[in-house]
């Protein structure tokens, strides 16, 4: 029972029934956000009356949910370790890396040209995901020359990224951006299409309905029909039509609804 076990960790942790360092497994480790941010902040509360961290500490900054990890990061500074929060700059999450800079900045660290040091080297396989979405964060207009050349990356990832930073950063150009609306990989597929919807109007119609045929991957088709229903009425139609009859239930539901609108 969820309410159960939400008053039950208050009682806990009003009471002081619970040891810091089990507080921060719990924060971890439970599935529940309200429990995840009771108990890491909790357990960040006692951390100045914990005279080793590394009770404390680890758990937080290993848990797999993005807000208990941002909380330990943000800790670091506190608990005077701030120069761990550089290894955390290129987190997976958009939330852990704001943390990571701010305490990084805080120790007089510039996230920013570390961010770009990590994207100088576009043939690099080790070049994480999150350094160049984190260089758009934090970047300027001036830093989509380093984004570019990583859109040819060989990790999906990073091609993603690079894709998502230049369209953060407003400068994914349509012509430059086009060709990955057929990666072989989803995510970049995403990307390219939320990338190129602002200028969907201007891409060619047949470009994209060719996109759409059943030849195709199932995500490819899904970006190609999204462009389109932002193209123009006759297009969206011409598309869905063709579309009636595809494999992929998703995509049949969507072009059923674009005709009856």
């Amino acid at each position: 029972d969820r309410t159960a076990r939400r008053f039950a960790h208050r009682l806990a942790v009003d009471h002081r029934l619970l040891h810091p360092a089990e507080l921060a497994r719990a924060a971890a480790q439970d599935e529940d956000t309200v429990i995840q941010d009771l108990c890491a902040t909790a357990a960040l509360a006692a951390l100045s009356h914990v005279q080793a961290c590394e009770d404390v500490l680890p758990p937080l900054l290993t848990a797999r949910n993005p807000r208990t990890r941002s909380a330990g990061v943000t800790a670091l500074r506190r608990a005077g370790r701030p120069e761990q929060a550089k290894g955390f700059l290129s987190d997976r999450s958009a939330l852990v890396r704001a943390c990571a800079r701010y305490v990084v900045r805080q120790h007089g660290g510039d996230p920013a040209a570390w961010y770009r040091q990590q994207c100088t080297t576009p043939d690099d396989p080790r070049v994480p995901p999150g350094a160049v979405i984190g260089l758009a964060e934090c970047g300027d207009r001036a830093d989509a020359g380093l984004l570019w050349p990583l859109l040819a990356h060989p990790a999906p990832g990073v091609r993603a990224a690079a894709v998502a930073g230049l369209r953060t950063l407003d400068c994914a150009c349509a012509e430059r951006v086009r060709p990955l609306l057929d990666d072989p990989a989803a995510g970049v597929v995403r990307e390219t299409a939320l990338a190129l919807l602002p200028s969907a109007k201007e891409l060619p119609a047949g470009w994209l309905l060719e996109r759409t045929g059943s030849e195709r991957p199932r995500h490819v088709r899904r970006a190609a029909f999204r462009l389109l229903a932002a193209h123009d009425a006759v297009a969206a139609r011409r598309a869905a039509a063709g579309l009636l009859q595809d494999p992929d239930a998703k995509l049949r539901t969507w072009a059923e609804q674009s005709l009856q609108r």
